[in-house]
C-alpha cells in the first residue's frame, strides 16, 4: 500500500484540505475556514495526502467528561476509497483516542453515506442512535465501538 502523509492542518492551506474532505463528505454539515480554525483548537484535527494529492482527513474529539468517552472519525474521498487508506487513518485516530484516556469509543456517520456505515460496522461500531438536527432534512447515525 502507498503511504499516506498525514498532518496537522496547521496553515491556511491545509485548513482548506481539511475542510473540503469534510463538506465533500457531509455536505450538510459543511463548514467555513473560521468554523475549522475554531474546530483545531478543540479537536486533533488531521489531513492525509498521497504525495501531493489530497486523501482524506480525520477528526478526533477527546474525552471531555467522566465517561471517558472520545470520537473518532476518518474520512477518505471517494477516488481514494478500497485502499486501506481508510483503514490508516481510523487505526490513527483510535490509537490518539486511546491516548487521550479514552475507554469508550463512538463515531458519527451522515446516513446516507453507505461507505461510511459499513466502514464502521467493518470495524465493529453498533450503532446506537438515528435522528434529525431541528431545523435540518439530514438524518445521522452515532455508533459505538463494541
Amino acid at each position: 500500500m502507498p503511504i499516506l502523509r498525514i498532518e496537522a492542518p496547521d496553515d491556511e492551506a491545509r485548513l482548506a484540505d481539511w475542510r473540503h474532505v469534510h463538506n465533500v463528505i457531509v455536505p450538510p454539515a459543511a463548514l467555513s475556514l473560521d468554523e475549522v480554525r475554531e474546530r483545531v483548537r478543540r479537536y486533533r484535527l488531521e489531513v492525509a495526502y498521497l504525495g501531493d494529492v489530497l486523501v482524506g482527513c480525520t477528526t478526533v474529539r477527546p474525552p471531555t467528561d467522566d465517561t471517558a468517552t472520545a470520537t473518532v472519525i476518518a474520512r477518505v474521498l471517494a477516488e481514494h476509497r478500497g485502499q486501506g487508506f481508510g483503514e490508516e487513518l481510523y487505526a490513527r485516530g483510535l490509537e490518539q483516542a486511546r491516548a487521550s484516556g479514552a475507554r469508550v469509543i463512538e463515531t458519527v456517520v451522515l446516513a446516507a453515506n453507505g461507505d461510511g456505515l459499513r466502514f464502521a460496522r467493518r470495524h465493529g461500531f453498533t450503532e446506537t442512535e438515528r435522528y434529525v438536527l431541528p431545523g435540518e432534512t439530514a438524518e445521522w447515525v452515532d455508533l459505538r465501538l463494541d
